[in-house]
């Protein structure tokens, strides 16, 4: 049977983040900007998503200017440097079940990840689900790691972070 491409459907499609420290966590949001998925008999073989750093959201900080402040050190070089790199990458390179492989890219930096995913397909609509931890250090982002830097008490980061693909693909 010929492979079948899925388009994602940027507007049906999101990663919700989560990062921790020691007095508590993070979370929000982040756009998948386009990608496609590609089904070989009906089982993912393959795919590739771009992901518009630019649009990264905090969803727990209410206050508008302390959310604001904390969105511009996101962008800074200390986390994802979204003037220089306004697009991270997940390019699949292998899927086993629901095991998948895959190379992450942020800024510039590429990396393997293995994560699993939960696949369904409607006819002309796929679904899709996955959690990677990503451990943010293999990305330059060091800022209050504790890899790089020590005595750093309650405001330590931990280097783990969470993405949670939530993915909605139509049949191209």
């Amino acid at each position: 049977m010929e492979n079948q491409k899925f388009k994602i459907v940027s507007t049906q499609s999101n990663i919700d983040w989560v990062g921790t420290k020691v007095t508590g966590a993070h979370n929000g949001t982040i756009a998948i900007k386009e990608g496609e998925l590609i089904l070989n008999d009906g089982k993912l073989t393959g795919g590739k998503f771009i992901i518009d750093t630019t649009s990264i959201k905090i969803l727990d900080i209410t206050d508008p200017a302390t959310n604001a402040q904390f969105a511009g050190h996101l962008a800074s070089d200390d986390f994802f440097s979204i003037e220089k790199y306004p697009e991270a990458s997940l390019v699949i390179t292998l899927v086993s079940g629901n095991h998948i492989v895959g190379d992450l890219t942020i800024k510039g930096i590429t990396r393997p990840v293995a994560f699993n995913a939960a696949i369904n397909v409607n006819g002309n609509q796929l679904t899709a689900t996955g959690k990677l931890v990503i451990d943010r250090t293999k990305y330059e982002m060091r800022f209050r790691s504790s890899n790089f830097f020590k005595d750093l008490g309650d405001t330590l980061i931990y280097n783990d972070f969470e993405l949670n693909i939530n993915v909605t693909a139509k049949a191209a």
